[in-house]
């Protein structure tokens, strides 16, 4: 099982039996997370940027219009960042409040951005993005004109410093705390793809693939 390097910026020190820093764990959790936060500082100014993204192989990909004001200063001045990701999989009900908590895993990671350049990896990104956050759909859909590339920038981000932290199982309470009459377990949670909702404008005739079923 091959790992990330253990450093001071992603060791896990609160809890440390909950970090796992193995490349598959980290990547397994990066692909199934929709939305990953961009966190950096600008001019002494923090910002923290809520986005869409998509992996391949060992980089984190993120796009957005080449009129993107954070976009441009990240890749102009290439600014370092930290992007985190989470899925929430159970709330935690324990007998006392102090010891509510959740299921989860997480992911922090940092790095520098790439302005990608190549149209082959440009390509690559969108078409991994579009079918990461709806599968088969980039088959089906118009792809962009040589105009809608030309206002699209993506950035990459090698995943080389990084660790995840997970927890998992039951609440933990106080010995005292289980004789109380108070209900105690895990609240699963998961994203869910509900019923579709066609467009106003949808052509008439036009069936829903079967992808989406």
């Amino acid at each position: 099982m091959s790992t990330f390097p253990i450093t001071d910026k992603t060791e896990i020190t609160r809890l440390p039996k909950r970090g796992v820093y193995d490349v598959d764990t980290v990547h397994a959790i990066l692909d199934e997370a929709l939305v990953c936060t961009v966190a950096f500082t600008l001019e002494g100014q923090p910002f923290q940027i809520p986005t869409g993204f998509c992996r391949i192989d060992n980089k984190l990909y993120i796009h957005g219009s080449v009129g993107s004001f954070y976009m441009r200063e990240l890749q102009q001045k290439k600014l370092p960042v930290c992007i985190s990701a989470t899925l929430l999989d159970g709330m935690v009900l324990a007998r006392s409040a102090f010891h509510h908590s959740v299921n989860y895993r997480s992911v922090v990671m940092f790095s520098e951005p790439e302005l990608i350049t190549n149209k082959d990896e440009l390509y690559t990104a969108l078409e991994v993005f579009t079918n990461k956050m709806c599968p088969g759909r980039w088959d089906d859909v118009r792809k962009p004109t040589e105009g809608e590339w030309k206002a699209t920038m993506v950035l990459g981000f090698e995943i080389k410093e990084t660790s995840a932290k997970v927890r998992v199982g039951p609440p933990k309470d106080d010995e005292e705390d289980y004789d109380l009459n108070v209900w105690a377990g895990i609240q699963p949670l998961k994203l869910e793809r509900k019923t579709l909702i066609a467009d106003p404008g949808l052509k008439a005739g036009v069936p829903v693939p079967p992808y989406l079923l």
